[in-house]
């Protein structure tokens, strides 16, 4: 009889992961954005200037945070060169502010954070347990992301890498830092 209940709950804490999962995705894009919008507007504004007198379209500026939000955790994105595809990353090559690697970070320890104090997590255990959830909503959002941001123009585009966004961004952010937020939730709970 109590098999139910535990499966009720467990859906339940997997739903509230999920919501937590693109609350956080979506707190740590905006954050980005508010915080790198102009400088982004700024380095693109050449770039557009030669695109829409060559007749096509700028790159707005949303999507250009959305490869720099990526960036942030780890995923390069692709960027059409005289061979093919060159692999960028705007953080790692100093480009951008290194603080920037904290923005997704801190997110997603705050969302396994709350996770766990939703959950009355009452151990390490169980903390990283809920906190790991927001893994269900992250990684859709993640994946999605990865279209969403991507930018087309002369029969190539410019997009965050799919496979490492998949894995690190999709998975790995949101499954080990939610991890340390629920730990940290669970062991600082009264």
């Amino acid at each position: 009889m109590s098999e139910p209940a535990t499966r009720t709950s467990r859906g339940t804490q997997l739903g509230v992961g999920a919501v937590a999962g693109v609350v956080t995705y979506v707190l740590g894009y905006l954050v980005t954005y508010l915080w790198q919008s102009s400088n982004v507007q700024d380095q693109l504004e050449g770039f557009n200037v030669i695109a829409e007198f060559l007749g096509g379209d700028p790159i707005p500026t949303w999507k250009a945070v959305g490869w720099l939000f990526y960036n942030a955790h780890g995923v390069g994105f692709t960027v059409p060169s005289l061979g093919g595809q060159t692999t960028r990353n705007l953080v790692a090559g100093g480009e951008a502010s290194m603080l920037l690697y904290l923005v997704p970070a801190v997110a997603v320890v705050l969302g396994g954070f709350v996770l766990a104090r939703y959950a009355n997590a009452a151990d390490a255990s169980a903390g990283a347990q809920a906190g790991a959830t927001v893994v269900a909503g992250y990684a859709v959002l993640a994946v999605v992301g990865l279209f969403v941001f991507e930018y087309a123009a002369g029969g190539s585009a410019i997009h965050p890498e799919y496979a490492l966004g998949v894995l690190l961004a999709g998975v790995v952010y949101p499954v080990v830092l939610g991890a340390v937020g629920g730990v940290l939730g669970a062991v600082t709970a009264t």
